[in-house]
């Protein structure tokens, strides 16, 4: 039996293990390592393998630099405030979302400024601009959190524990298919990790002084020629395919298209190069029950990209930070459960307010893996101990192959302290033969 209520809970195939904080110290560490690690190996070169990401990736990446990022918390307009509210509140209990964020306000608000449009009321120019007032406020303060971030002192520490995040998920041998990174986040965290780390990023833009979103998804890849081989092109190690299901704050509605906005990361929250019309900007707030925010353009291409994505045989999702609070996104990862040969990993620092024990208990449990606490779910505990390094070992590999020809064993072990790995080459006598008259 799970216990929810403990601070940390483990579930790998049928081995459970629920603890306190008070009982992990460096022997339970090293435990947690060599039950964690080498099944995330496994996992991670899986045939077809994605990566899911919410808000709890951006809460724990401005923890770690000392800064307080913009959070779902609820928002109060200045008209039909009780109305609104209420509104929230009821829809969210019967998504199964528990309590109402922002993004229940703000859905529950623009539909009801849609039947006010309808009824011909005048209440409803107040409603817009009172809607438009708070999404500016609410796009503000993402680029608000981007800059203090880029001004705190320990925001290259942050990054590095990023960038190792995206680079244990990115590295991938080139016989496998590329790393699906999906994100409900609107900010820019990840694309500035991806950037610093060198890993190219597939996605559906093209163009670089006003990059265009292609609505046709194409099939294209990063390749190169081997020196000596023709007609072999292979993989680019270090690409993955990047898609922000939830728009960005640097997407904008322009006519018949969206494009990217050239907002630099760490700007001043006052710049002048958003659009003057917040609604312009390229970004959802969905929870609908039945998806309705999600099927016009871009949203029903990215939705596609999602879908075709993981509900694949053989395919492997892995979330992180996601609370499993959008249903349309969830139906989506029940669908992909159907197949018996798909298996989800759910890292969290803690239950979502329970939204996380509700959708385990509807799938098969041998389909799920469960990493979550404020321990083995931290970032930064994450990166330091239980994910796997990068995969891809050349050298390492013709070392072996040239120590094998040369008849020595070589034996590695990892080290305890520090996740560093040791490695001890015992050299083994070679037979050789008494030589005789026929040699």
């Amino acid at each position: 039996m799970i216990d929810w209520n403990s601070n940390n809970i483990l579930k790998i195939n049928n081995d459970i293990d629920c603890f306190s904080n008070d009982s992990i110290d460096e022997t339970k560490i090293d435990d947690l390592r060599k039950r964690i690690e080498p099944w995330l190996t496994a996992i991670f070169q899986s045939e077809h393998f994605s990566l899911l990401i919410g808000a709890g990736l951006t809460i724990g990446l401005t923890y770690l630099a000392d800064v307080k990022a913009q959070g779902m918390d609820r928002i109060e307009f200045g008209v039909n405030t009780k109305e609104i509210k209420e509104w929230a509140d009821k829809s969210a209990k019967e998504l199964g979302r528990g309590y109402a964020n922002i993004e229940d306000d703000f859905r529950s608000a623009i539909e009801l400024l849609q039947g006010l449009k309808i009824q011909g009321s005048g209440d409803a120019v107040a409603l817009e601009k009172e809607i438009n007032v708070q999404l500016d406020k609410f796009i503000r303060n993402i680029i608000k959190t981007e800059k203090e971030f880029n001004q705190s002192k320990k925001h290259q520490d942050a990054l590095n524990t990023l960038k190792s995040f995206l680079i244990s998920f990115s590295s991938r041998t080139a016989t496998r298919e590329r790393t699906n990174i999906f994100t409900t986040n609107y900010d820019r965290f990840i694309e500035l990790a991806l950037d610093n780390a060198g890993i190219l990023t597939i996605d559906r833009f093209v163009g670089k002084i006003k990059p265009i979103f292609r609505t046709t998804k194409l099939e294209l890849d990063y390749h190169y020629n081997p020196p000596g081989i023709r007609g072999e092109p292979r993989y680019v190690e270090g690409v993955i395919k990047y898609t922000k299901l939830h728009g960005s704050i640097d997407w904008k509605f322009d006519i018949n298209s969206i494009t990217k906005l050239p907002i630099e990361f760490g700007v001043d929250e006052t710049t002048n190069q958003i659009p003057a019309s917040p609604k312009d900007f390229s970004v959802i707030y969905p929870n609908s029950s039945k998806g309705i925010d999600t099927a016009y353009f871009p949203y029903s291409e990215l939705f596609r990209d999602f879908s075709t994505g993981v509900c694949r045989p053989n395919s492997v999702v892995v979330t992180y930070g996601y609370g499993f609070g959008d249903t349309h996104i969830n139906r989506v990862i029940e669908d992909m459960l159907s197949l018996p040969s798909t298996h989800l990993v759910i890292i969290s620092f803690d239950t979502a307010s329970g939204r996380i024990m509700s959708f385990y208990e509807k799938m098969n449990p041998a389909q799920v893996t469960l990493i979550i606490g404020s321990h083995i779910g931290s970032l930064q505990n994450l990166v330091e101990n239980y994910l796997p390094k990068a995969a891809i070992d050349r050298i390492q590999e013709r070392l072996v192959k040239t120590l094998e020809k040369r008849g020595v064993t070589e034996h590695f072990s990892k080290a305890n302290d520090e996740n560093e790995s040791s490695k001890t080459v015992q050299a083994t006598p070679i037979a050789t033969p008494k030589p005789n008259g026929d040699e």
